[in-house]
């Protein structure tokens, strides 16, 4: 079973690992060594991670205990990460996790992301459209991903 829980510092170091499997176990089909290596680095770095983690304040989903995945959603409706852990892709997480966004986002007419390649039909069966494709430039390497909206 799936359940929702939102961030509680202590989680910076358990979200980093969903977030690197997720780019680097999940992604694999869609994008080189080089480009997810570019997107997320070998190197943990708990101050510049934590700050961003804490920034973005997610929604952090669990099974059996352990953090499986997490996402946010700003006041303006942006989405800025949505991660499942590489393991634990198409066991329900992302439904569970876009079934809080949308249940946060209520009060927004709009909600908007950069969605990766991989993650671009998933996205797409939760509602989303593509607005453009966008070539995006991380340390020198450039990797495709997509502006997509959700409008109410």
């Amino acid at each position: 079973m799936i359940h929702i829980e939102c961030f509680k510092s202590g989680l910076e170091h358990p979200l980093w690992e969903v977030h690197r499997s997720a780019v680097r176990l999940g992604c694999t089909n869609d994008y080189t060594e080089r480009q997810l290596k570019a997107w997320v680095p070998d190197e943990y770095k708990p101050d510049l991670w934590g700050n961003r983690i804490r920034g973005i304040n997610p929604f952090v989903a669990f099974k059996g205990g352990v953090a499986v995945g997490y996402a946010d959603v700003q006041s303006n409706g942006y989405i800025d990460h949505f991660f499942v852990h590489g393991k634990h892709q198409n066991e329900g997480v992302g439904s569970a996790l876009m079934a809080k966004i949308f249940e946060e986002s209520k009060n927004l007419d709009l909600l908007f992301s950069h969605v990766s390649v991989t993650a671009k039909s998933f996205f797409e069966k939760s509602g989303f459209v593509v607005i453009r494709e966008q070539r995006v430039d991380i340390k020198g390497v450039e990797l495709a991903n997509y502006l997509m909206e959700y409008r109410k």
